[in-house]
């Protein structure tokens, strides 16, 4: 069998191979203006990674020559810290957000107040129900909303079994993952310091 030659055809959407000669100028027009851009894009993408590695890598040097000024080592990358001009009219911050989630004690503290919820089920206030049962729904990602659950800890309850619960909840809250954001901001005419946008959605 002979070989195809791959330049003289395309592949469709659902990969099936094309004779060029029987695409239109208007689909070969818009493949290569689609390929194009998208191209440019990718290489934006690579630009904008390698700038902000190198922002990082600069601000924890300077973190590296405060430490030396006193005569401390920086003990990682971890913590919110600042950086500003003379005049304080630009500025770069590095901020680290843990997620949070759950463990196995959660489960628990869910027994725990079911179990106080049945046993006050003929008195218990139809809005602390609805806000305890809320507390443990999960989202569209199959997630638990963990300021939900959080806040069950300031209802007082006068109960052992309640209070076990929140103790368990407490115990149960692990850091999932911390991410380490960078923002540069600049002032703008009214004095106030807004996000410099690298977000392409943003922009």
């Amino acid at each position: 069998m002979k070989d195809i030659n791959k330049d003289d055809y395309m592949p469709d959407r659902k990969g099936r191979l094309v004779p060029v000669a029987q695409v239109s100028d208007y689909d070969l027009a818009m493949d290569s203006f689609v390929k194009e851009q998208v191209a440019a894009a990718k290489t934006k993408s690579v630009e904008l990674r390698e700038f902000k590695r190198r922002a990082f890598d600069e601000c924890y040097a300077w973190l590296d020559l405060v430490a030396e000024k006193y005569g401390r080592t920086r003990g990682g990358a971890k913590g919110n810290v600042s950086f500003s001009s003379f005049d304080g009219r630009q500025q770069i911050t590095i901020k680290v957000q843990d997620s949070l989630t759950f463990g196995p004690e959660l489960q628990i503290a869910k027994d725990l107040i079911d179990e106080c919820l049945t046993e006050w089920s003929e008195g218990a206030n139809a809005n602390l129900r609805a806000l305890i049962s809320d507390a443990f729904q999960v989202d569209k990602e199959g997630q638990l909303n963990t300021g939900r659950i959080l806040s069950l800890r300031r209802i007082k309850i006068e109960d052992e079994r309640w209070s076990k619960a929140m103790d368990a909840i407490s115990e149960s809250l692990q850091v999932a993952v911390s991410k380490t954001y960078i923002n540069f901001r600049e002032k703008d005419d009214s004095g106030k310091l807004i996000n410099i946008p690298l977000d392409i959605a943003a922009i």
